[in-house]
């Protein structure tokens, strides 16, 4: 990984949760809190955040709503859902609305929630680098077709 710390935005509706992952990962990572998907939208306008971490469970908006409707303008993060309920059917939601990378419960486990942490980044990454390549891959090919239309022009 480069020496650029990993930006996670953590969204939980209970202070504790935020302050306590906060307290944790504040020097391995870049961690962004906020106590409601609300908040957490606007967040999202003035960061570029890499793995997004929410809590299933929020009054006004639960975490796959959040998470499904930050979808089309914010696409690339990878998204964690977090809860404490054995909801099969949040988890159903999360993987088909909300385009989840990983589920994990509460309470979280340290060792575990880093684990997952990294791989989702290694996924961002591989996302944001197809992007890179497929872009510079239009750019040549519209180069090439711009060089074989001058040449059968001429």
């Amino acid at each position: 990984m480069s020496l650029t710390k990993i930006t996670i935005l953590y969204v939980d509706d209970e202070l504790n949760n935020l302050v306590s992952l906060k307290a944790v990962f504040r020097i391995k990572y870049n961690v962004l809190t906020a106590i409601s998907g609300e908040e957490a939208i606007k967040i999202l306008k003035n960061n570029v955040v890499n793995v997004i971490i929410t809590d299933q469970r929020m009054p006004n908006m639960t975490g796959v709503e959040f998470l499904e409707s930050i979808l089309d303008e914010y696409p690339d993060p990878t998204r964690i859902l977090l809860t404490g309920y054995a909801d099969m059917n949040a988890v159903v939601d999360a993987i088909n609305k909300g385009k989840i990378f990983h589920y994990l419960t509460k309470p979280w486990k340290e060792d575990e929630l880093e684990e997952t942490i990294t791989k989702a980044y290694e996924v961002y990454k591989r996302r944001i680098d197809e992007k890179e390549l497929n872009y510079k891959l239009s750019l040549t090919n519209e180069q090439l077709e711009f060089l074989l239309r001058q040449k059968l022009l001429s």
